[in-house]
């Protein structure tokens, strides 16, 4: 005798007549969830669509319209499932009550990334790989030329007149040495002159037997130290002048003397990577490599061109600027060592005077700021 085996009610689906499965208790949550519903929210409308349990979506609330308040509508989802109740948190998490009970919905939005986002520190390594690249082809460059493997670009007519300057610095260099060495023992020889007339003055005094020869010896050193330093004045003008000159003109075009070898270098350099490319093969591998050649090529030797005529420009206008300064120099150091050795004192103040050149009072310090005032 068959007999009917225990089942769970828990178990059990319902199965209609026509063999479709029972909605009734689906119904039944449908209406016990609307219900539950908290009544402050005032959905004028609530409609509840659920499917089977062998559908992959999950229930959803569909709200109408809120009519008591301007917020947009509340979309909200809940299903038994962990991932819909998460999503109902997250959409809750958007709404935002304000001090006049009234509920706001803040505007969230995707985030957008860049498509391409810059690297600092990739910046930094193709900054560095592009300066070790063009360092190795100057490099090699330079040592080709020192074996004599190498071809170089040269300026016939600009080549000499750097060779010029360069040599004239080196002899204004001497005269102007010699010329510090002359101050300096011109000032010793003035210091030394004053502490013998002062020596002579005070003897004067003391003796009465040789008072009228020691007085003349020590008119005769005083005078002698006051021309010479007027002297030591239109010498250290003339210093000054040529160390100006010197140190900071000719040094000017020096630099940007440096700068157009530097940038004949790279010009060579590149040429030359250039002429080796081009006597290889051509084909798809090479065609590009060629091209970023030509191009490198091309601006190195715009800026070759433009560093050249900036050296030729500074070398014209130092000239005229030498000529001139060197003119109103050379006359003063001639005209003052001509009449302090003459002995011609009027001729020697007179000197100073054409040049604009004020002695310093020795002994007499600048005024303060409160005397000037």
């Amino acid at each position: 005798m068959a007999q009917e085996s225990p089942k769970n009610s828990a178990a059990e689906i319902p199965v209609t007549s026509n063999g479709e499965v029972d909605n009734s208790h689906e119904h039944g949550f449908n209406r016990d969830l609307k219900h539950s519903l908290p009544s402050g929210l005032g959905l004028s409308e609530t409609q509840i669509t659920s499917h089977g349990f062998d559908s992959t979506r999950e229930g959803v609330i569909e709200a109408g319209t809120y009519q008591g308040s301007p917020a947009p509508p509340l979309p909200s989802v809940l299903s038994p499932s962990r991932v819909a109740a998460s999503q109902l948190a997250q959409q809750g998490s958007d709404l935002i009550v304000a001090a006049g009970g009234q509920r706001t919905q803040t505007k969230s939005g995707p985030v957008i990334l860049a498509d391409e986002i810059k690297n600092p520190a990739m910046e930094k390594l193709e900054l560095v790989r592009k300066w070790s690249l063009n360092t190795y082809k100057c490099t090699r460059q330079i040592i080709s030329e020192k074996l004599g493997r190498g071809s170089r670009t040269v300026d016939l007519e600009l080549e000499a007149q750097i060779d010029i300057l360069r040599d004239n610095k080196k002899k204004y260099e001497n005269i102007l040495r010699l010329a510090q060495t002359l101050s300096t023992q011109l000032f010793q020889m003035v210091h030394t002159q004053k502490q013998l007339g002062d020596a002579f003055a005070d003897l004067s005094l003391k003796s009465l037997e040789l008072h009228e020869e020691f007085g003349y010896n020590a008119d005769t050193q005083k005078l002698l130290a006051k021309n010479g330093e007027t002297l030591l004045g239109a010498i250290n003008f003339f210093i000054a002048s040529v160390n100006t000159l010197v140190n900071k003109t000719i040094e000017d075009t020096l630099m940007t003397v440096k700068q157009y070898e530097s940038a004949r270098i790279e010009y060579d350099a590149y040429r030359t990577d250039l002429e080796e490319l081009n006597l290889g093969p051509r084909d798809a591998n090479t065609l590009p490599k060629i091209e970023q050649s030509q191009h490198l090529f091309q601006a190195h030797k715009e800026k070759y061109d433009k560093m050249r005529n900036d050296v030729s420009i500074k070398l014209k206008f130092l000239e005229e600027n030498k000529v001139k300064v060197l003119h109103n120099q050379l006359v003063l150091f001639h005209n003052a060592i001509a009449a302090y050795f003459a002995g011609n004192q009027k001729q020697l103040e007179q000197t100073l005077k054409q040049f604009h050149i004020k002695l310093k009072t020795p002994g007499v310090d600048a005024p303060s700021w409160l005397e000037e005032q």
